[in-house]
């Protein structure tokens, strides 16, 4: 459970500013959404190890 302390006049808009960013940083509704449907494992490791090297492209491209 999020705690967020209110200060004395402080504006609530900026304290669910404050909610926001920290539950954002908990990361639930991530993996809410990746357990919401099953990824077999070895599509899993192919997607990675695409992603991977796709970065890898970029950061060649990048030093050119």
């Amino acid at each position: 459970m999020l705690i967020i302390p209110i200060k004395d006049g402080e504006n609530i808009d900026k304290a669910l500013k404050r909610f926001k960013r920290k539950f954002d940083k908990t990361g639930v509704m991530r993996s809410l959404r990746d357990r919401k449907q099953f990824v077999k494992p070895s599509v899993e490791h192919r997607s990675k190890i695409l992603k991977a090297r796709h970065i890898q492209k970029l950061k060649d491209q990048e030093n050119l």
